[in-house]
């Protein structure tokens, strides 16, 4: 807990029936499930592909895996990688592993051979749950990874698995066989599990400091966590139904959408990725009344041109989290749906949510409040050392039980992120005086232009504004004269067009000078991660590389110049 919290400004804005504290119990993620399934057995637990599971049923197929695990030799402690997209057997296998005393590796089904064999190897992880779509990536690093289970989805719809030969090798085992038909008979006991303290799951992220590194997060953090969100949303128990089209290999969706669908005894109406016709089809038919998402799934829906065809007024609340989330779509965004979509704010690192919007009393623009048994603060960013008065622009830190117990095998990565149990986010940003903070930008996506010092959020603001701008993103480019220089990226909307020189005209009495765009570049989409999350250093390295590719054929073109008057001469 964040201890000695005593008054806090932002207290006064928490709704009503929020408490300022809460007593985390000592409870494992495992603890949780069971106890859900406890008082609501024959509730919904997943909806998927058609089909609906209730808790007792899921706790029966996890209890079946879970047996076959232990029978394959996992034991507590090692690491098991899930590696492929949402699913109902996703969600059996992550509870199957914390049955067990295992630890879960979150790992992104999107990666690549070589991506995934230096995050297996670094989590040391002895096996891996995944699709039969993804095994030419699995199969050439088994050995060298030392991957001694194979566990199969989606085996009964994939024909390409026929002369494979895996009935006969003992690695690979049937998911959907084995919460179909394993015995129950001498399961290992409970005593397998795992404590609050210990590690749940290990979570791939980039960090605050660079490469990529495994987040240690405990069952109390994540526990913690989706109590401090299920609390905030003052949902009802035993009723709420979460579409989960976020990635579940992905915290944001962990928390927001598995684990608050089983703290709450809600439904889990998942689908493997976003499409948005499948999307507003699961609205339509499922009625979720909670959507966590991101702000480019949002800004789908409002866009969608049959929007109207579809009933959306289920939707009572959105956490919108990733990526800063314009005014205008949350304002367009309510006015469809008539529920509450309000930003937060969160990293890997915290499990992930550190503040959250009063759901009734939202700031646009802001990320909200701290949570229960959360602190927060702006220190400088020269020293770090130094905390800052409202109003002043530092870096955010934050401390609270959902902070995570460090970094993987990374003492000196969790000592330049942890200090005295604050965590440093790397994301520049400011307070009122009434306890809200606004986030600015990230430390390293600020551009420096002329000297100035350029937020792109400020800038991306003023583009959503605009009529004929769907999706925007600036980025900072390497200029010899202004050093760097702020560029636009803009997906227009449908059937609707403008001009470079019209969008800069339009910033001209919206923005200072040094900010306003030098450059815009139309696209038809902007590269994403798997969340919606836009890739600004995509973008950038694509500026470095055109750079270079101009930069060579100018050296080129000066030499055969030069070679040519030689050659009259």
């Amino acid at each position: 807990m964040a201890e000695g919290l005593g008054e806090r400004s932002w207290y006064r804005f928490y709704e009503q029936n929020i408490p300022r504290q809460l007593e985390i119990p000592e409870q494992t993620l495992l603890g949780m499930f069971k106890e859900t399934e406890q008082k609501y057995p024959n509730n919904p637990a997943l909806i998927f592909a058609g089909k609906t599971t209730s808790y007792s049923e899921m706790n029966i197929q996890v209890e079946r895996l879970a047996k076959e695990l232990v029978q394959r030799g996992v034991k507590k402690g090692d690491r098991i990688s899930i590696y492929m997209p949402n699913s109902s057997n996703w969600v059996v296998a992550f509870f199957a592993i914390q049955r067990i005393g295992a630890i879960v590796v979150q790992t992104n089904p999107l990666y690549v051979e070589s991506e995934l064999k230096a995050l297996l190897q670094d989590a040391g992880a002895i096996g891996i749950v995944s699709i039969p779509q993804l095994l030419p990536r699995i199969t050439p690093i088994q050995a060298e990874v030392g991957l001694k289970i194979i566990a199969l989805d989606w085996v009964s719809a994939f024909s390409g698995l026929k002369g494979l030969g895996l009935d006969d090798n003992p690695v690979f085992m049937d998911i959907e066989e084995v919460v179909a038909n394993t015995s129950l008979d001498n399961l290992e006991p409970p005593a397998m599990e795992s404590k609050s303290d210990e590690v749940a799951v290990l979570q791939y992220t980039g960090g605050t400091t660079g490469a990529p590194k495994g987040v240690m997060l405990t069952h109390h953090n994540l526990v913690a966590n989706a109590m401090q969100a299920w609390g905030w949303i003052s949902g009802t128990e035993g009723e709420e139904r979460v579409l989960t089209v976020l990635p579940l290999f992905h915290i944001y969706a962990l928390t927001a959408c598995m684990n608050i669908a089983i703290i709450s005894g809600g439904a889990m109406i998942i689908l493997p990725r976003f499409d948005i016709d499948a999307v507003l089809q699961h609205i339509n038919d499922y009625q979720p009344t909670f959507f966590p998402g991101a702000p480019t799934m949002y800004v789908a829906v409002i866009n969608h041109p049959r929007i109207k065809e579809y009933k959306v007024s289920s939707i009572r609340c959105c956490l919108s989290g990733s990526a800063p989330l314009p005014k205008e779509v949350a304002l367009r965004f309510g006015e469809l749906t008539g529920g509450r979509l309000v930003e937060a704010y969160g990293l890997s690192e915290a499990s992930p949510a550190t503040h959250l919007n009063p759901i009734f009393h939202a700031r646009v623009g802001s990320i909200g409040v701290p949570a229960p048994n959360t602190d927060a603060k702006i220190m400088d960013l020269e020293t770090g050392e130094k905390e800052l008065q409202p109003g002043e622009i530092g870096e955010l830190v934050v401390k609270g039980d959902q902070v995570m117990l460090g970094y993987w095998q990374k003492t000196e990565e969790t000592a330049a992120t942890l200090k005295d149990g604050w965590l440093y986010t790397g994301d520049i940003a400011h307070r009122d005086e009434d306890g809200f903070f606004y986030i600015v930008d990230r430390k390293k996506d600020m551009i420096i232009s002329g000297g100035y010092n350029v937020y792109p959020r400020d800038v991306e603001e003023v583009l959503y504004a605009h009529p004929a701008v769907r999706e925007a993103v600036c980025a900072g480019i390497s200029d010899p004269y202004w050093g760097e220089m702020v560029k636009a990226y803009i997906v227009l909307k449908e059937g609707i067009s403008t001009t470079e020189e019209e969008i800069m005209t339009y910033c001209k009495d919206k923005l200072a000078a040094f900010k306003i765009p030098k450059k815009v570049e139309f696209r038809e989409a902007l590269p994403k991660t798997a969340i919606g999350k836009v890739l600004r250093r995509f973008l950038v390295e694509e500026e470095r590389e055109k750079a270079l590719l101009q930069a060579k054929s100018a050296a080129e073109a000066q030499v055969a110049v030069a070679t040519e008057e030689t050659v009259t001469a």
